[in-house]
């Protein structure tokens, strides 16, 4: 197999436009990253504490604070703006289209920043919040579009897990610009860190006024010409190259198809295989959050500090390199060994280390062995997931949904994700901290998400398919014949959805009703009675599919 991610062979043209292309996109998951990550040291910093304080007197130090309800209203807010972000993405990916949607999408965030950098009490602080969460939840749910619909199959996976290697490059440069603006007495203490963002969203858009929107919307809107002109610079071949003619149509021919199938309004998405497939993608965002990696992401910085770890900011930086390390080797085992080995491999490593964490903190609270079990086992258990769940989480649910469907799913997907962030940020300090109507459960909270890392494993198992290798039109083919996840390994693509038309043309009515499974059957009998050159007939062969 090679340790190497080569172009396979018969792969015509370039692939590095395409790559270039997902690479540059995947900088949108600063702004996710960065965002998401800042505002645990702002929670944490002298000034903004005592700017932004009602009164509250933290008993742990002494000093002005906001409380656990303030805490949480200012950190679930950007979550609840990002859930109905990524719900509105879908009309504005197909609107708009998905360039000109994430365009729009940097502006929303951009004037939540403005709010945010602004603000001098909660109120404003949080209507920031809102808008710049709205902001990222649509561009979190458009940038896996993008990648997935412009990226060649062979790669596809490493192109879109970029992504989360975009987010986590964005937690560890809000952890060091957190760590340098902290200990300044005034203003600029969190407007530093929350004005850094504007380069974000200008790089972002200049970058994207001169990108190609993706063929499949164009063939999705019926303009091919503009299709055919798109593919063609990611492929870097000429528009009447044999493989691009080829590659784009399979891609109308497989949207004709699911067309035929049956409508894609929202209603759609629940029914049949899509629907299906729906509840897996939203069930594996959702698991993303369970994990528990946001918590230490949103409150890490107080929850090392309360745990007598005496420079919690310093320790917030380490695990940021340690996430941004860790997502490399994810990178490359997507394509060399696969979605589903790789899930199962971080839900079983994380859950061995939310175990010993929760088992030692909650057996010797507040020593120091306890610390550097707790400092350790979280480096180790951030390894397991930003080379598993982090990345593919956002592969597995770009590859999963038809063209017709496409949009309005990945954003459904991308709100179940948002929606379990905006419960953890809100619950997390009831939760954690002590005092009344707190929970108190400390170091024990692990014990919480170790139990949902194990329901991950079982989940992974039961219902991801391996989509390793397949073009976005075989992972429909591979929807419409497997039946069993565990059964999707050995899953080798038989037909082409140009044939697929072909034959359910040639069948009259009769067509629209037939399997996948029945379609091979009939293009099969039609490939042995086909003559060749010399007057005989081919034998009944089924070649694999290859774009």
């Amino acid at each position: 197999m090679g340790i190497l991610l080569k172009k396979p062979e018969h792969v015509a043209g370039s692939a590095a436009p395409a790559i270039i292309i997902g690479l540059f996109v995947a900088f949108g998951g600063i702004l996710f990253g960065y965002d998401t990550g800042t505002i645990g040291g702002i929670l944490a910093m002298p000034y903004w504490r005592n700017t932004f304080s009602t009164g509250y007197i933290n008993p742990k130090d002494g000093k002005l604070d906001v409380t656990s309800s303030q805490s949480s209203e200012i950190v679930s807010l950007l979550s609840a703006g990002t859930f109905f972000g990524a719900l509105g993405a879908a009309p504005m990916a197909d609107i708009l289209g998905r360039r000109m949607g994430m365009i729009a999408s940097t502006g929303v965030f951009t004037l939540g920043v403005i709010l945010q950098t602004a603000a001098t009490a909660i109120p404003l602080f949080v209507a920031g919040r809102f808008f710049a969460g709205f902001g990222v939840g649509l561009i979190s749910a458009i940038i896996p579009l993008y990648q997935s619909e412009t990226a060649p199959k062979w790669i596809r996976g490493a192109v879109v897990g970029c992504y989360q290697l975009a987010i986590t490059i964005g937690l560890l440069i809000a952890a060091i610009v957190d760590n340098a603006t902290k200990d300044r007495n005034d203003t600029g203490s969190y407007r530093i860190p929350i004005a850094v963002q504007f380069a974000w969203g200008i790089i972002l858009v200049v970058g994207m006024l001169i990108l190609p929107e993706t063929p499949r919307y164009f063939i999705k809107e019926g303009k091919n010409e503009k299709a055919a002109k798109s593919l063609s610079r990611l492929r870097r071949l000429d528009v009447d190259h044999p493989a691009l003619i080829e590659e784009l149509a399979e891609i109308q021919a497989n949207h004709e198809y699911e067309m035929s199938l049956g409508k894609s309004s929202y209603i759609d998405c629940f029914k049949g295989t899509i629907g299906k497939r729906l509840a897996t993608g939203c069930l594996l965002q959702a698991l993303q959050q369970l994990t528990g990696v946001n918590f230490i992401f949103y409150y890490g910085t107080s929850f090392f500090t309360n745990s007598g770890i005496t420079n919690g900011f310093i320790v917030t930086v380490i695990t940021n390199v340690v996430n941004v390390c860790s997502t490399f080797p994810g990178l490359y085992l997507v394509e060399k060994w696969g979605r589903r080995p790789l899930l199962l491999f971080g839900a079983i490593g994380m859950f061995v280390c939310q175990m010993i964490i929760a088992s030692v903190g909650t057996a010797l609270p507040g020593s120091q062995v306890a610390n550097k079990v707790l400092i350790a086992f979280v480096c180790v258990y951030i390894y397991f997931f930003a080379s598993s769940w982090g990345p593919v989480a956002w592969v597995v649910t770009g590859e999963l949904f038809p063209l017709k469907a496409r949009a309005k799913c990945l954003s459904m997907t991308t709100a179940s994700n948002w929606l379990l962030n905006w419960a953890i940020a809100y619950s997390t300090p009831y939760m954690v901290n002590d005092g009344p109507g707190n929970a108190n459960l400390q170091s024990k909270v692990f014990f919480v998400w170790g139990g949902f890392c194990l329901i991950c494993a079982l989940f992974v198992w039961s219902l991801i398919y391996e989509t390793k290798g397949l073009s976005l039109e075989q992972v429909d083919e591979l929807y419409g014949k497997c039946t069993k996840a565990w059964k999707s390994q050995g899953f080798r693509p038989t037909i082409s959805f140009a044939e697929v038309q072909e034959v359910r043309g040639s069948v009259s009515g009769a067509g629209r009703h037939m399997s996948l499974a029945d379609i091979e059957g009939e293009a099969g009998r039609k490939k042995s009675m086909a003559p060749v050159d010399n007057g005989a007939f081919v034998g009944n062969e089924k070649a694999a599919y290859e774009v």
